[in-house]
């Protein structure tokens, strides 16, 4: 094969990205039970005490096969996107099961790139950075959530990213070291069987009071709390241990994962919860009947939008191929990956999200700096001060 042909089947290969993405996430919706979230690279770590992705088996699949007859993406596809050559390693707080199959192919594209992954809890592999120092062979750090991105910046090992870049998202969504790949919402997952979504507070400290359903949760998930973080800093310490407190004396019901409780609530265990809101869809996506529906609240610590998202590592030899790395999981395949495989908000504009979901514009989120949301050990302290067995 010549040089030019060679070049000719790259491009055609990134072409049908799309393609190959669904027919894959089809083949890993019948996956029941696979992606738990042990830090070791099957889940999404989000650090603390809890994990992202799904622990328990389950009769419904954990990835999705996304829509039907769903038009390409807008964004900046990978054939416009300079090549990748060289050695590269990403340190990966996203689980293999969710990102694997998007990285491989852009390994796969490039037969100059020798692409190395290490799977493993995003707080984990921080402490790794930092404790490997400049010698560190990590050139990016993936993360499941903005609050280890910026631990990583804290620590000074994070390099700065060029303004091309950056300027592929919304500023609310990166920094100068660090840019969102994807994002998720938090939502009141609800059973509309015997609720309506008018029938939900649109204030997350109404619930329980104003609310007469059982209710469930995460407490030991990274999501929960990061959740609990954030109502920390919008509603103060005494507020919080407050709602802690009477949810715990309501009956909250825990469970393992936020899928776990989505999945309760379809099978009439309980009538609410509180979760990101992909774990919503995903079970919709296992069964479109499911009895579950999404509320959303407003302006408060139940509207937090988080991102997942990478950056370059100060100690990288190679900057450019970094950043070019990460500048691929902005491109409009990736972007319309995570939108039809894990059901994530894409955050490149033209890329609409799958579901019967608001856009993030029509989301009211509250005004929070999102690396604050990493200080879980305070949050943990609270709710054990509170009673709740995390």
């Amino acid at each position: 094969m010549n040089e030019n042909n060679g070049h000719t089947d790259r491009i055609d290969r990134r072409r049908v990205l799309a393609g190959v993405g669904a027919l894959g996430s089809v083949a890993l919706a019948g996956c029941n039970g696979v992606g738990g979230g042990n830090g070791d690279g099957n889940g999404d770590s989000e650090g603390g005490n809890g994990s992202e992705e799904p622990t328990t088996e389950s009769t419904v699949g954990q990835i999705g096969s996304g829509r039907d007859g769903r038009d390409a993406p807008g964004g900046v596809p990978m054939a416009d996107m300079p090549d990748l050559a060289g050695e590269l390693t990403v340190y990966s707080g996203r689980g293999e099961f969710l990102v694997g199959e998007i990285v491989g192919f852009i390994d796969d594209l490039y037969d100059d790139l020798s692409l190395t992954v290490r799977y493993g809890g995003s707080t984990d592999l921080v402490n790794q950075i930092a404790n490997e120092g400049s010698g560190s062979p990590a050139d990016v750090f993936y993360s499941v959530n903005s609050g280890a991105l910026g631990a990583l910046a804290d620590e000074g090992r994070t390099a700065s990213l060029s303004e091309e870049v950056l300027d592929m998202v919304r500023s609310e969504f990166h920094t100068d070291e660090w840019i969102g790949t994807s994002g998720r919402a938090r939502t009141i997952p609800y059973n509309t069987d015997k609720y309506d979504e008018s029938d939900m507070p649109a204030d997350v400290m109404a619930y329980p009071e104003e609310f007469d359903g059982t209710l469930g949760w995460a407490p030991s998930y990274g999501s929960c709390q990061a959740f609990i973080t954030a109502m920390r800093i919008i509603e103060g310490e005494d507020a919080t241990r407050q709602w802690l407190e009477e949810v715990l004396a309501a009956g909250i019901v825990d469970y393992p994962d936020e899928f776990a409780a989505c999945q309760a609530i379809a099978d009439g265990e309980i009538d609410a919860a509180f979760t990101n809101h992909y774990y919503i869809q995903r079970v919709l996506d296992g069964n479109p009947e499911a009895s579950i529906g999404t509320a959303f609240t407003e302006d408060d610590a139940g509207a937090v939008f988080n991102v997942a998202g990478a950056a370059v590592v100060d100690s990288t030899s190679d900057a450019d191929l970094a950043e070019n790395f990460v500048r691929h999981l902005l491109s409009a395949e990736a972007q319309d990956y995570f939108a039809r495989s894990t059901f994530e908000y894409p955050l490149v504009p033209d890329v609409e999200p799958i579901g019967d979901l608001p856009t993030i514009d029509e989301l009211d989120v509250p005004d929070i700096d999102l690396t604050e949301l990493s200080d879980l050990a305070e949050t943990v302290d609270l709710m054990r001060d509170a009673g709740i067995e995390v």
